[in-house]
């Protein structure tokens, strides 16, 4: 069956990811489309990441008139686990336009997962739940032989007026039997164009899938609290076949967690060596893993360039009740161990967590300005079904329950302080980290970035002053 797969998140409806540029394609749609079309079904891609509007839609659907469009998020993309409203919207509005030319119409994502009713309701024919490879070329298979959907495990559909929910479908755990991503499906020109004043071009793959822990904010609608890996050849068989369509430069492996075994990234370093592959990449990974073993000097002789980690919170207190399992001196260690191998060590910071106060704020500003990591993400927490975070404070969540876009940063319940004051909290950190980043290179002789100093020393003192009047 011709089925053309899009996805809702656009960039152009993110002002903060949009400026920034630096955009992915959505890997785990063209995964998908790679499995249907190994199954002997026409595919075709519309990429929602530089379209201006969904409506823009309608003409790929005029020239492609598929039967079935599916909406596939790229569950590795940590951005569409926010289920942003905007992009809720947007795919609304896609459903509404496929719809109106009597197309099934399928869903995948975390938000469609978390809200399914809301999908349906809209006119979606189903909603896959969690995990949707398999799930999908069943639903495709069913369509294409005229059979009924509706005992297909792992999905949500509506049966004479009322919503169904069908049992989830076992886990996918030998990710090696599926094929590599249709990556010929992507047009890469635009994301090339916009890497380029970064000076390299960057590329997203996924090794795993699922995070076997249990911090209790952390929402996973898509591949849940399991951990599956495909094996390190298989990976750098995917790098080379990318490699055969287009050049890159640097790769983000966009794993929730990156090497959890010490001999998977061993392994996938000796591979790399012994095929003569030498290449920049970034990873996300945990503070106690990476003090395993060797694992940080088989990181950075693969080619790691840089490794976020969920640092969260300068404060044992707060990292304990987010059942992170992390200590703050594992945080200290891994650090100074990365900058020794030359990885550039980044923190993940959230604010406003339950219990929080204000000298649990200042440890985690005395652990960022001591340790200065090469660079930060600063968040507060954001409460998403599916956990027990949520659970704790759902009473408080009103009719709005979902951040607009990725840069809102709105306290979703009642924290120690006002909403306002983590806003001002937040451009405080960023303007003090790179007044303090600017005074370092001064240091070592870039007197260039003097006024960069002068610029955000200043600018962090007025957000302290006004950050202070709203804490009192």
């Amino acid at each position: 069956m011709k089925t053309l797969f899009t996805h809702s998140y656009f960039l152009r409806f993110d002002e903060k990811q949009w400026n920034q540029s630096k955009p992915y394609p959505p890997l785990a749609t063209i995964q998908a489309a790679a499995l249907l079309r190994e199954n002997g079904h026409e595919v075709k891609l519309f990429d929602t990441n530089f379209v201006e509007d969904p409506f823009e839609l309608e003409s790929a659907l005029n020239e492609f008139q598929p039967e079935i469009l599916v909406i596939y998020d790229d569950g590795f993309n940590y951005l569409t686990k926010m289920c942003l409203t905007r992009m809720r919207e947007a795919a609304f509005e896609m459903i509404k336009l496929s719809k109106a030319k009597d197309l099934t119409v399928i869903v995948s994502s975390s938000d469609s997962t978390d809200h399914f009713e809301s999908y349906l309701k809209k006119g979606a024919d189903a909603v896959i739940l969690g995990e949707a490879d398999e799930t999908l070329l069943h639903i495709i298979t069913a369509l294409s032989t005229k059979e009924s959907i509706y005992g297909i495990g792992g999905i949500s559909f509506i049966e004479k007026g009322e919503v169904q929910k069908n049992p989830k479908r076992p886990i996918l755990t030998d990710l090696t039997s599926l094929p590599l991503p249709a990556w010929d499906l992507v047009d890469i020109t635009p994301y090339q164009e916009a890497w380029r004043k970064h000076g390299y071009f960057s590329i997203n793959i996924a090794t795993t899938r699922g995070c076997p822990y249990k911090c209790n904010w952390c929402a996973k609608p898509i591949y849940g609290n399991r951990y599956n890996s495909r094996s390190p050849q298989h990976v750098v068989d995917e790098i080379k076949l990318i490699k055969s369509y287009f050049n890159f430069d640097h790769i983000w492996f966009c794993d929730d967690i990156f090497g959890l075994k010490p001999q998977w990234v061993q392994e996938f370093n000796q591979i790399l060596s012994g095929e003569q592959i030498r290449i920049k990449y970034k990873i996300q990974s945990r503070a106690d893993l990476l003090l395993k073993d060797d694992t940080i000097k088989s990181l950075a002789d693969s080619g790691c360039d840089e490794v976020w980690i969920g640092a969260e919170s300068g404060s044992q207190k707060i990292l304990d009740a987010m059942d992170k399992g992390t200590s703050v001196q594992q945080i200290e260690e891994s650090t100074a161990l990365m900058k020794k191998h030359g990885i550039k060590p980044c923190f993940f910071l959230q604010f406003g967590y339950l219990g929080e106060e204000w000298k649990d704020i200042q440890a985690t500003l005395n652990m960022l300005f001591t340790l200065m990591p090469h660079d930060i993400g600063v968040s507060v927490s954001y409460p998403l079904p599916g956990t027990k975070f949520y659970d704790v404070v759902q009473s408080q969540l009103s009719e709005k329950a979902n951040w607009t876009d990725s840069d809102e940063l709105l306290m979703m319940y009642k924290g120690t302080y006002s909403p306002e004051f983590y806003k001002k909290l937040h451009r405080y950190l960023h303007k003090r980290f790179r007044a303090k980043q600017a005074m370092n290179k001064v240091k070592k002789g870039n007197i260039k970035e003097l006024l960069k100093w002068v610029y955000f020393k200043s600018a962090s003192q007025l957000f302290y002053i006004q950050m202070s009047g709203l804490k009192k």
